[in-house]
């Protein structure tokens, strides 16, 4: 999903919808948001979960300089709880941690061949310990840059949404998954747009 691809998709949803043609001319294109591909990535998913994001950076410089840059499977795996835990890492996330190094090292999953199909795809990353839908969908967002992911979940995308649409409350994750099937193939690009709207405030 790169900035050509975000404009395409969102100009293309804008052509159809009026709403988002006027919130589009009036606070502009999102920025991409592109992460690499692979373990690295999935495990920064894990170290940031439930914590804010600076403390989520703190932690993953510590883990970056006790593990590598960027961290391989086999090492973390060799590293002993306490060392993880010196990192800020919960027992919890050294679990999820864990459960992805082992499934990456055992080629179990391979991040380089997730299935082409998205929904297949998530349910291929959930086997994950900690690794919820959310969080599968970020990555392939992010990491893959899939056209047409749709976190429904996302706080944010349900209230960037909510303002858009000027809905009295902010949509519920089912509401918000059942508006989103007008908007395929390009709901990644809405998303984006959805964050981008709550996070500007001239909304």
């Amino acid at each position: 999903m790169d900035e050509a691809a975000i404009r395409r998709g969102l100009d293309s949803l804008a052509a159809q919808d009026p709403v988002l043609a006027r919130e589009l001319a009036r606070i502009g294109y999102p920025a991409p948001r592109i992460r690499p591909r692979g373990f690295a990535t999935l495990l920064r998913t894990i170290v940031g979960q439930q914590v804010s994001v600076a403390a989520a950076a703190a932690i993953w410089n510590r883990v970056e300089a006790r593990i590598g840059a960027p961290p391989q499977p086999a090492v973390l795996l060799d590293l002993p709880e306490e060392d993880l835990r010196a990192c800020g890492l919960s027992r919890q996330k050294i679990r999820y941690a864990r459960s992805l190094a082992e499934l990456v090292a055992a080629g179990s999953l391979d991040l380089g061949a997730l299935p082409a199909d998205d929904e297949t795809a998530i349910a291929v990353l959930t086997r994950v310990q900690g690794i919820g839908r959310w969080s599968a969908e970020i990555y392939l967002m992010f990491a893959e840059g899939r056209p047409d992911i749709w976190p429904a979940g996302d706080l944010a995308v349900q209230e960037g949404l909510g303002r858009m649409l000027s809905l009295p409350a902010r949509p519920t994750e089912r509401e918000v998954r059942a508006l989103g099937e007008g908007w395929r193939p390009h709901r990644s690009a809405l998303a984006l747009f959805t964050w981008h709207a709550y996070a500007n405030p001239a909304l």
